[in-house]
């Protein structure tokens, strides 16, 4: 009996321990991924301000066909992240979210002539306040997001359609119901990626896959992030 109890204590201990090796892991690999996150956004409003400043620059990007390209190249890096991480190096991901960032800086300028720097410093304040408040959640909360997630992709679907009809309509209502139908979606999403991409930790292993990974939920939050400003500042930003 004596020796029963001193088994079930050891391997308590032994789980204790365990368990407390695992949520040490995390916690730094969260931080790992909110750090490239913040990294990204810091490198994208840099690039976003000094293109802004440069009237010779603006104009050369959208006084020309090169605003397409400017505008299409987030994507085209996404994708290649997205369908291309395995294959690539630690070193070939990080170039690319690095790149991926800085072109969405360019993408991104036009906000600071469309906008005031008042109402642009405001939103993003108000944003990262809800995007921490709602990644904190999807971090600690236990409720399983999963199925919340899958609605929050509908909308998102419906919210790309909606933006793309509200293209040949130019409708002041309909701009308005999909910036607050975006906050809604990118809320949501924001905890429910959060939840995921602490998941994901538990099936990775290898500290190159640990480091991919982490880029890959960086990227993830990033664009939760990115879309929740723009949709706050289509709502509340003073157009200059």
């Amino acid at each position: 009996m004596a020796f029963d109890n001193d088994t079930q204590s050891v391997l308590r201990t032994g789980s204790r321990a365990q368990a407390s090796e695992i949520d040490q892991g995390l916690r730094t690999y969260m931080l790992k991924v909110y750090n490239y996150m913040a990294s990204g956004l810091a490198l994208t409003g840099v690039v976003a301000m000094a293109t802004s400043s440069s009237d010779a620059l603006m104009q050369t990007i959208y006084g020309s066909p090169l605003q397409w390209v400017v505008m299409l190249a987030p994507l085209g890096f996404i994708l290649a992240l997205s369908f291309g991480l395995n294959k690539m190096s630690t070193t070939t991901v990080q170039g690319l979210f690095w790149a991926f960032a800085g072109v969405m800086g360019l993408s991104l300028s036009y906000i600071f002539l469309a906008y005031t720097g008042a109402s642009i410093a405001r939103v993003f304040f108000i944003t990262a306040g809800t995007f921490a408040g709602m990644s904190l959640y999807g971090y600690t909360t236990k409720r399983d997001l999963t199925g919340f997630g899958s609605f929050l992709m509908m909308g998102l679907i419906g919210l790309l359609i909606a933006m793309v009809v509200n293209i040949f309509l130019q409708s002041t209502m309909l701009h308005f119901i999909i910036s607050a139908a975006g906050v809604l979606i990118f809320v949501g999403l924001t905890a429910y990626d959060t939840q995921k991409i602490k998941a994901i930790y538990s099936a990775t292993d290898a500290a190159a896959t640990n480091t991919k990974k982490a880029i890959m939920g960086a990227l993830t939050l990033y664009l939760d992030f990115i879309n929740l400003f723009i949709m706050l500042l289509r709502l509340f930003g003073e157009r200059r």
